[in-house]
């Protein structure tokens, strides 16, 4: 029975016809694997859009217009990725530390996670703090 229910609370995914749970036996790295996966594909396949469009309204496509596609497809993924999984981990430690699961657990994760995400990509002071 109790394996039952923590597998109800492992995130699950779906990506079209594939089905997978992540079990790495925590559920902070679960949430932020998922997170990770979920959004990063998310932005993977919105930035492939976009170029696609770019490059059909354009109406001609090259190699190199490929190979920058591919490498945007893949820089998109990873940031969005990262900063979800990052957002994802902070909101259940904070939930942990709190030792409640509510709003104020979001609020928080997402000013940590905004000020963090900011220190690595720019560490400029004034803006992370506003990206918090």
């Amino acid at each position: 029975e109790r394996e039952r229910e923590r597998e109800r609370k492992m995130p699950f995914s779906r990506f079209g016809e594939v089905n997978f749970i992540i079990d790495s036996g925590s559920p902070l790295v679960d949430g932020a694997v998922d997170g990770f996966l979920k959004i990063g594909t998310v932005a993977a396949t919105r930035a492939v859009a976009e170029d696609s469009y770019h490059l059909a309204k354009r109406g001609s496509i090259s190699t190199k217009d490929v190979e920058h596609s591919l490498k945007k497809m893949c820089r998109e993924g990873a940031y969005w990725g990262s900063a979800a999984g990052v957002y994802v981990g902070m909101e259940y430690g904070v939930g942990k530390i709190r030792g409640a699961y509510d709003w104020k657990n979001a609020t928080i994760a997402g000013a940590l996670s905004g000020a963090i995400v900011s220190a690595v990509s720019s560490g400029n002071r004034d803006k992370i703090v506003m990206d918090a």
